[in-house]
Order: structure tokens, then sequence, then C-alpha cells
């Protein structure tokens, strides 16, 4: 139980930090990205995915101040593998699902890093607390088509994911790293 909540929580962040940059439309390709989210429990790494979730991007490498992303997880979408442990994740204690259905990253800003790196600027909003938060993002480029690669950690109490019981971070690690892997066509 303490596993799937935590999990879930984790796969939320993962989903709402998913970042681009740019000015040209991009089209997602769902099947192709992923968003995860990877805690530790009584130190063992677990890791739960989101299954739903929406991006619009923009990413021009030429301009990618100019970009932008927003992306929505849809945080009842978190899978840990084990229906139990999903429910869990749902509830109150972790990302109370009925209240706060989504997760949310919006861009304010992108900035080049060097290469085909950039660094992501934005407000990730989880459980309806916010925080802006640099995500690190690795583009890379073939044909028409763009992927975006990143890992961001957050701290989960941040957001208040994990209450009650699972406040205490000494069973569940209070960090979680939120990676993902955005693949999409420039319209």
């Amino acid at each position: 139980m303490k596993v799937s909540f935590y999990r879930y929580m984790f796969a939320a962040f993962a989903a709402a930090s998913l970042t681009a940059a740019g000015s040209a439309l991009a089209q997602v390709d769902v099947a192709k990205s992923a968003v995860t989210a990877t805690s530790k429990q009584m130190n063992v790494p677990v890791e739960g995915k989101f299954g739903k979730f929406t991006a619009q991007l923009k990413f021009d490498p030429a301009k990618p101040t100019e970009g932008g992303a927003q992306i929505t997880i849809d945080v009842a979408s978190y899978d840990l593998g084990d229906e139990s442990y999903n429910e869990q994740v749902r509830g109150k204690d972790w990302f109370d699902a009925r209240a706060y259905p989504a997760a949310t990253f919006v861009s304010s800003a992108i900035a080049p890093a060097g290469g085909n790196q950039f660094k992501v600027t934005g407000k990730l909003t989880i459980k309806g607390k916010s925080q802006t938060v640099v995500v690190p993002v690795t583009v890379t480029q073939q044909g028409a088509t763009q992927t975006f690669d990143g890992a961001l950690p957050i701290k989960r109490s941040q957001f208040d994911v994990g209450t009650g019981e699972w406040k205490d971070t000494s069973v569940v690690a209070d960090e979680v790293v939120i990676k993902f892997r955005i693949v999409a066509a420039r319209k």
C-alpha cells in the first residue's frame, strides 16, 4: 500500500514535468512517449508509469527561447503494476485524484544549455501545490521527429504527496525522480 501511494505520486510529478520548447507546433506521439516516477521505499527503487497525459509543444532548435510546453497528466492513470496499489495512490494520502485529477507543467522560459541541451523553467502543479522548477531537457531531432528526454528530481513533501502516516520519509523517501521521453512530429 505504501509503495503504490508513493509511486503514484511520483508518476504525477513526472508527467507534470514533461517539457519542450519552440515555435513550430508539434504533434505528440503518446504511444512512443512515456512519463515515469521513481521513488525509494525502504531504500529500494520503485517505478510507476502514467498511462494518460496530453502535451502541447512548440519547439524550433534555431529559436528555443520562443518555445513552450504545457503538459497535463491524469494522476489516476499512474500504474505501479498492481491495482490495489494503484487504488491507494489515487487516495487522499497520495494524489487525491478525485479532488486533484491532474498534475500540470507549464513552461515560462527555455534557455539553451549547450549542444542539444536546454533548461526549461516552468510551474509544476501537483495536488493543488505549485513550484517553479528548472528541467534539464535533451532534444534529439531525426527528420521531422523530435524527442525530448529529461529527468527532474522533486521533493514529494513540497506537493503534499504522502500525508498522514506517509508523511514520514523514513519508509518512502522524500525525493522522487520524474523521467520523461516525449516523441513529437512537427506539424
